[in-house]
């Protein structure tokens, strides 16, 4: 009997490092994007006197939040800074209720594609011949309903006049805020 209650031990033993070594580590509420099924949307409304509006989704993926969507009435072929503000507040005329970018690690501006730069960074969106930004952006720095430093849910989406330098400090002299929403849970 001892030796049967000894296999047994070792089985439970080995089986129940089978199950933590699946996991890589990550515990569901300890990852980033754990809920890859969150989803959030913003409509955006015109800020400073533009006629910029639309409405982009955003969703948690294993890579990121993915936002997607659609930016109407910019200035036909033209590129517009795009980022996530830390105040979920468009009130104001010009948006400047919005806040400064998102920057929960308090890093300097840059390109999101390099090292360092603002959670909120994010590309330059480019408007077509009507005008029309066809948005299809993941951003790996930036979580989506957990709670967390690097949460954007209840915080702005920005869109400026004119395109990110991505080197000017602190926003990328990227003018006038033009569009705002705030990211909201679907």
């Amino acid at each position: 009997m001892t030796r049967m209650t000894s296999f047994f031990a070792i089985a439970a033993v080995v089986l129940l490092a089978g199950c933590t070594a699946s996991d890589n580590g990550r515990s569901p509420t300890s990852t980033a994007n754990a809920d890859t099924g969150m989803q959030a949307h913003v409509i955006l409304g015109s800020a400073s006197g533009s006629n910029v509006s639309g409405k982009l989704s955003f969703a948690s993926t294993d890579q990121g939040v993915r936002i997607t969507g659609r930016i109407d009435g910019l200035k036909p072929n033209s590129t517009h800074g795009f980022h996530i503000h830390e105040n979920g507040d468009c009130g104001a005329p010009d948006a400047s209720s919005a806040g400064g970018h998102f920057n929960p690690a308090q890093q300097p501006h840059g390109h999101p594609d390099s090292k360092p730069h603002h959670a909120g960074d994010i590309p330059n969106q480019h408007a077509d011949a009507s005008g029309v930004a066809t948005v299809d952006v993941t951003d790996p720095d930036i979580e989506l309903g957990t709670g967390t430093d690097d949460d954007v849910l209840g915080r702005a989406l920005i869109v400026h006049a004119q395109p990110d330098d991505y080197s000017s400090q602190p926003s990328g002299n990227a003018g006038p805020r033009i569009a705002c929403g705030v990211i909201t849970r679907n």
